[in-house]
């Protein structure tokens, strides 16, 4: 799957929202640009009308008069393409001079009125001049109205726009520039942190120690956290196969010898015993195994768990009644006594395989005869014990029984001396109560015979 570029997105982000913030922009700078060409031309008209205004004059019958100063005109043709109109009028319904069909501005009193207004085909902006003309005894109102075509004013307004424009693409383009160098910059730890890793041989697991920004710090302890997992994943490979290779090689051992022996044997009854002890020796096998993959999955569960609550007392009780056939056909009295409830956090596989781990040692090393009773209390801790009236274990044998390594390198590890594998068992037993925050202890039974195997719990 190919990745997508993060300084391309992060451009293609940043132009999409400054062109949007553009056009808002260069929205608002076209109404602005219009209301100052219009202030413009509203200063230039007023100061022409102005003009004219001063030139109206009394003549010798009392009326008005004007002297059109052509130069007041001239100021408003800025362009060429522009078009001048004027009228100037006296008392209401006195036309002077001018073009009589521009409209006049109306304003109550004196002063000064600019409307928009249409003359012929062209829009144009109007502004009309109210004044008075003394004659020594009265004054006489007259009116001068100039209007100008709006072209200037529009050219205006797009000059103002063009530039406005031409800078924000120019601040666009910049920050496009930026941006990429910025990400370009930025990216280097990332590209550093993407070396080391390549750099490092498949069995350096160790974390990675590579400065980074605290924005990418997730990222490392992500990848730190699946580091240290597959570290545990191949640590718990490594010793299965180790375990496995020594453990196994005894009883494969036995099986080829067996197996040779009946081949060579000339009689049936020794052919026989040599394949009960070759059948003897792949169940210890079997057992062997079975307890090696199970230590196998409690490493490579461990900080990965996601215990709920579990009602201990209920699944002792159901193993116990479930594996009474086994203890009777081995000649132990197996039973339970205890709690009817008791809860701890557990995950509800691993905690069934432990208590029939307990359970499995016990009724294979108690011996024929045996009592084993199982029971759950429920106090400031929930304690399950295991106790048998057989030959139990040595005190000084104890500890290192819950040890890895002391299990593994056990060949013997039984109660009484028979078959091997009870040391692995209780070390199974011992790694997967402490997963749930449980221990392990192994004691006398009662009156000093046999063993009590106690599980300890946090209570709930």
């Amino acid at each position: 799957m190919t990745g997508y570029s993060l300084r391309r997105r992060l451009l293609i982000w940043l132009l999409a929202s400054t062109a949007l913030l553009g056009v808002i922009a260069l929205a608002d700078t076209w109404r602005e640009a219009l209301l100052t060409a219009q202030g413009v031309s509203d200063r230039v008209l007023a100061g022409s009308a102005m003009a004219i205004a001063e030139r109206v004059s009394v003549d010798e019958d009392g009326g008005l008069e004007v002297d059109i100063p052509y130069s007041a005109l001239e100021m408003l043709a800025s362009t060429a393409q522009d078009q001048v109109f004027y009228r100037v009028d006296g008392p209401p319904g006195t036309f002077i001079t001018g073009y009589d069909s521009l409209d006049v501005v109306p304003l109550q009193g004196d002063g000064i009125a600019f409307a928009d207004a249409t003359f012929g085909d062209a829009q144009i902006r109007v502004a009309t001049l109210h004044r008075r003309a003394s004659t020594g005894f009265a004054a006489i109102p007259f009116t001068v109205t100039v209007a100008e075509s709006v072209l200037a004013r529009q050219a205006l307004a797009r000059a103002i726009l063009w530039r406005s424009a031409l800078r924000l693409a120019g601040l666009i383009l910049g920050a496009a520039i930026i941006v990429w160098v910025a990400v370009t910059l930025a990216m280097r730890p990332l590209h550093r942190l993407a070396r080391a890793i390549a750099e490092r041989s498949p069995d350096d697991l160790r974390p990675v120690r590579e400065a980074t920004p605290a924005e990418v710090e997730g990222i490392v302890e992500a990848v730190n956290a699946v580091m240290a997992r597959l570290d545990t994943a191949l640590g718990a490979l490594r010793n299965f196969t180790g375990n496995a290779s020594h453990q196994l090689r005894t009883p494969l051992a036995v099986v080829r010898t067996q197996l040779t022996l009946m081949t060579r044997a000339n009689d049936p009854a020794m052919a026989r015993t040599a394949g009960e002890k070759a059948d003897a020796a792949l169940a210890r096998a079997e057992r062997i195994l079975a307890q090696l993959l199970m230590m196998a999955r409690v490493d490579v569960a461990e900080g990965r768990l996601q215990p709920d609550l579990q009602d201990v007392a209920a699944l002792a009780r159901d193993l116990t009644a479930e594996m009474v056939p086994v203890a009777a056909a081995a000649g132990i009295d197996l039973g339970y006594a205890g709690a009817d409830r008791a809860l701890i956090r557990a995950e509800p596989v691993l905690l069934a395989e432990m208590l029939r781990n307990l359970l499995d040692n016990a009724l294979a090393y108690a011996g024929r005869g045996a009592e084993v009773t199982v029971r759950v209390t429920v106090g400031d801790s929930v304690k399950v014990t295991v106790e048998d009236n057989g030959p139990g274990i040595p005190a000084d044998r104890r500890a290192a029984l819950l040890t890895r390594r002391a299990a593994l390198s056990d060949t013997v590890g039984t109660e009484g001396g028979g078959a091997g594998g009870f040391g692995i068992g209780l070390t199974i037993v011992a790694e997967i109560a402490r997963l749930f925050g449980g221990k392990l202890t192994l004691k006398d039974g009662a009156d000093g015979r046999g063993l009590t195997a106690e599980l300890a719990f946090p209570g709930m």
